[in-house]
């Protein structure tokens, strides 16, 4: 926590004359354990990391620009590996709704931090589904923006492109204005996204018109159980109820997993590579890294094939429907100890499944374009 220097930080807000003031004045707001704050340790969720980082990272930084005041940093699996937000530094983060169930991950500290009421907002990661997991198990807004959005920065880029950074919120407003604070690439960043035509704080108030929208609850083998589909099937008769064009499809979605891994491998290896005390990274970890050294050299292969399989299925599906319904998660909110016991192959086997709507979105390269309302 940053007690001392939170309260340091609001006075100074305090201080700050009305028309001098961020749009996020005062804001309290938490960052994931994996992006610098000054002072703190980038930990990355584990015991092998102890030295204070010397600089805010780039979002950090225009988070307080802004006016926010930063409170501390949120728990998170060691290097974002798992969908579950467990760990042997720090143990079970658990679900304010219920604490005996989890926040999912790897967002989950961030996610319950938010939840609970303990900030307004706080900052995520996704590398695949780490925003949108949490935000489904704890009832937020999260919203995983496309590669490039938001500066990575002082890293050139997360998990070799899989990953990106944004907040977890209560509303789609609250995640509307953080993302207008925050978004913008730097020169060292790999990805550039395109700039917005408008502000997404002035998109949420325009009129999308009426949309060509597919909905689906299956991805590959990913299936979604009888109360997660009732819930989907309430969103599509909402959206028909406002007019919409809302159809039941079976795209075809590319099989990209070798991608995906190849990419995490490499990711991960590389934030592993940064441990000040190696023999504490957990067990897990270190098999995993083992077991995965040889998809690393495939990294640069697992980003092209994103990027082609990206512009095909936009091709193919983006120009019939200008959006894609689907669950987030499988289920409602699991219970805690999913990691309990587990071998790196058994838990790679259980997060696989867990995170089977989310990952392939990070996979590919797809750039978002404008709405055709009918």
């Amino acid at each position: 926590m940053l007690r001392d220097g939170a309260r340091a930080e609001a006075a100074e807000r305090d201080a700050t004359p009305a028309a001098e003031r961020g749009p996020l004045h005062g804001v309290p707001i938490a960052i994931k354990d994996e992006n610098h704050v000054a002072g703190l340790p980038t930990a990355y969720g584990g015991a092998a990391f102890a030295t204070p980082a010397k600089e805010d990272c780039e979002v950090v930084r225009r988070l307080r620009a802004a006016g926010a005041v930063i409170v501390g940093k949120t728990r998170m699996p060691e290097f974002g590996i798992w969908p579950w937000t467990e760990t042997s530094a720090n143990g079970y983060t658990r679900n304010p709704w219920n604490r005996l169930r989890s926040v999912a991950g790897s967002s989950g500290g961030s996610a319950a931090a938010v939840a609970s009421g303990m900030v307004a907002a706080a900052i995520g990661g996704d590398g695949g589904g780490s925003i949108r997991l949490p935000a489904s198990f704890c009832g937020l807004y999260g919203l995983k923006c496309q590669r490039g959005r938001v500066s990575t920065a002082p890293n050139v880029d997360l998990w070799r492109s899989l990953g990106v950074i944004g907040p977890l919120t209560r509303t789609v407003a609250d995640s509307a204005l953080i993302y207008d604070v925050i978004a913008g690439a730097l020169p060292s960043d790999v990805w550039r996204a395109k700039d917005w035509t408008m502000s997404l704080t002035e998109a949420v108030h325009s009129e999308p018109g009426r949309l060509r929208i597919g909905y689906t609850t299956r991805l590959g083998t990913a299936t979604a159980d009888a109360e997660t589909v009732a819930a989907l099937q309430q969103t599509v008769d909402a959206l028909r109820e406002l007019g919409h064009l809302v159809t039941q499809v079976r795209p075809r979605f590319p099989e990209v997993s070798v991608a995906f891994l190849a990419q995490t491998a490499a990711g991960v290896s590389e934030e592993a590579e940064r441990a000040e005390y190696p023999d504490l990274l957990e067990q897990r970890t270190r098999t995993l890294l083992k077991l995965t050294a040889a998809l690393r050299g495939r990294a640069g292969w697992g980003e092209r094939t994103g990027v082609a399989a990206g512009k095909a299925f936009a091709r193919e599906f983006f120009s019939d429907f200008d959006l894609l319904l689907m669950p987030t998660t499988p289920t409602p909110a699991v219970l805690v100890g999913q990691l309990d016991g587990l071998s790196a192959v058994a838990a790679t086997a259980k997060a696989t499944a867990a995170s089977g709507f989310t990952s392939l979105w990070n996979v590919l390269a797809i750039r978002p374009r404008r709405f055709r309302p009918v």
